[in-house]
């Protein structure tokens, strides 16, 4: 009986060795697995709108052309804008973090912005604070059925005057658009629309990926 034991372990051991034990999964298919699991058993948790923005993760060099601070058509370009972006845990991952500091129009410069998409109303969402602007710029997007690589995120502001005196207080259109080009490059243009006027680029950042 023991012999018979003996031999049939060695039999499934050269079976094993012959055609090879089931693998382990990569680590990046479980970490996959494992939000997939996640979401389905958290519907209102982070799901796949929320893993397109992971290429936004990371440290980035900025290249920002502001159309406002310039002349004749021409912006004032930075090249000495370093950002940050990090999912913020204690959100359970709900939110992206980004912050940058640096130099503008020879002015020092910082922007604190938080994009999240709501699992409720299906929508990306956008909200920034910085040294320049006077207020909070809040973005909503459209809802949306499908994943794509280009966010299109509306919203409106109160004019301080950037735009000329004749629009001092008055409701502006605005519009940011996020274009996801790789996972080491993306841009985030904003645009406004002036009352009786169309909708013009004011602002442009480049954002390549520092390795270093």
């Amino acid at each position: 009986m023991l012999k018979s034991l003996s031999l049939s372990v060695v039999s499934a051991a050269a079976v094993l060795a012959l055609t090879g034990a089931p693998a382990a999964p990569s680590a990046p298919a479980a970490a996959t697995a494992a939000r997939t699991r996640s979401a389905a058993a958290d519907p209102l948790g982070p799901g796949p709108f929320h893993r397109r923005l992971d290429p936004l993760a990371g440290t980035w060099k900025a290249t920002k052309y502001n159309y406002l601070l310039g002349g004749d058509g021409k912006p004032v370009v930075s090249r000495d804008i370093t950002v940050k972006t990090r999912w913020i845990a204690k959100t359970g991952g709900r939110f992206l973090e980004e912050e940058a500091e640096g130099v503008l129009g020879g002015h020092p410069y910082y922007r604190l912005g938080i994009l999240g998409f709501s699992t409720i109303d299906r929508r990306y969402e956008w909200t920034t604070f910085d040294s320049v602007t006077p207020t909070a710029m809040t973005y909503r997007g459209p809802a949306l059925a499908e994943i794509g690589n280009v966010l299109s995120l509306p919203g409106t502001f109160t004019d301080p005057g950037v735009l000329g005196p004749e629009y001092a207080g008055k409701t502006i259109p605005m519009r940011t658009v996020i274009t996801i080009r790789s996972d080491d490059r993306h841009t985030f243009d904003l645009y406004f629309t002036p009352p009786g006027r169309p909708e013009r680029l004011v602002d442009r950042v480049v954002y390549t990926r520092k390795t270093k």
